[in-house]
């Protein structure tokens, strides 16, 4: 029931295509009525949660489609390939984006790994990966129609907004996506910390070595922790960043050579050279063949 109410204050809320502000930081609704074919993209640690319709994500060449069933949990930065290929007038992508704010997540994360012990847990397997589909739950449910109720009063929305949006942290971590979430996010978040290393300098030349001194690691032990995290090694990550952010940069009207000299090439040749390798098209056949509403796909 509470999913049902959800979906209509989207659909009151969601009267023209594309993302709408909601008045709380990092909450967005969105709408999407034709079909987009998966393109490159960046996802942010973002939660997404759909209402109505699918959507695509690529991620190393592995497909995953959520829906109304799962919500996708982002914890770390992560190049992927996404889309919405079954939207349409008659059966629109309805849903919520929400930017997880890394202070109150690490808060959160840290207070419960003292709370119940968690860390002792996570430290025994392997570390869960950093795109994670969960479950819709009954905790997850609630905080999300609460967090969405304030829309309608901008000083509920002001006063209550961000502890409603905390109170849905708290769901998720607690949830399918907790463990990978925790990992990013609490004690011992060491990959989460060479990611957005990597991310903030995409355009210098990235050092292994470096990376894996500044967070305590041996280069192998990094590149092992790093491809259970990520599902790709520290370079293959490096590659799909800058050529998708190059991509997203081109497809928002920048020329070529300059996307290409922003996220590190100094050889354009290169660049298109390995564009082509992984998109199967030259970067101005791309641009002329991808067109996306900028904030869609993320």
């Amino acid at each position: 029931m509470n999913k049902a109410l959800i979906k209509q204050l989207i659909e009151k809320r969601t009267n023209e295509e594309g993302m709408i502000e909601t008045g709380i930081e990092g909450v967005k609704l969105f709408k999407i009525t034709k079909p987009l074919s998966c393109s490159p993209a960046v996802y942010e640690p973002t939660i997404v949660a759909i209402l109505s319709g699918c959507k695509e994500a690529i991620l190393d060449g592995k497909r995953y489609v959520y829906d109304n069933n799962q919500y996708m949990c982002c914890s770390i930065s992560m190049p992927v390939e996404a889309g919405t290929p079954t939207a349409s007038p008659e059966n629109p992508l309805l849903g919520v984006y929400i930017s997880l704010d890394t202070k109150v997540m690490t808060e959160l994360a840290i207070e419960m790994e003292t709370e119940i012990g968690v860390i002792r847990k996570l430290k025994s397997g392997p570390l869960p990966p950093g795109f994670a589909l969960s479950h819709w739950d009954d905790e997850f449910t609630t905080a999300l129609l609460r967090l969405l109720e304030l829309g309608d009063n901008p000083t509920d929305t002001s006063v209550l907004g961000s502890g409603r949006l905390r109170e849905l942290y708290y769901a998720v971590l607690k949830g399918e996506a907790g463990a990978s979430t925790i990992r990013a996010f609490g004690v011992g978040n060491e990959i989460a910390r060479a990611i957005e290393y990597l991310t903030s300098n995409l355009n210098k030349p990235v050092n292994i070595e470096d990376m894996a001194s500044k967070i305590g690691m041996s280069r192998a032990v990094l590149h092992r922790k790093f491809k259970q995290a990520t599902t790709m090694s520290p370079i293959q990550f490096v590659k799909s960043m800058r050529l998708n952010t190059a991509a997203m940069k081109i497809a928002g009207g920048m020329n070529v050579n300059s996307a290409a000299m922003d996220v590190g090439y100094v050889s354009s040749s290169q660049f298109s050279r390995e564009f082509k390798r992984m998109y199967g098209q030259s970067p101005k056949q791309w641009t002329h063949s991808m067109q996306v509403p900028e904030g869609i796909l993320s």
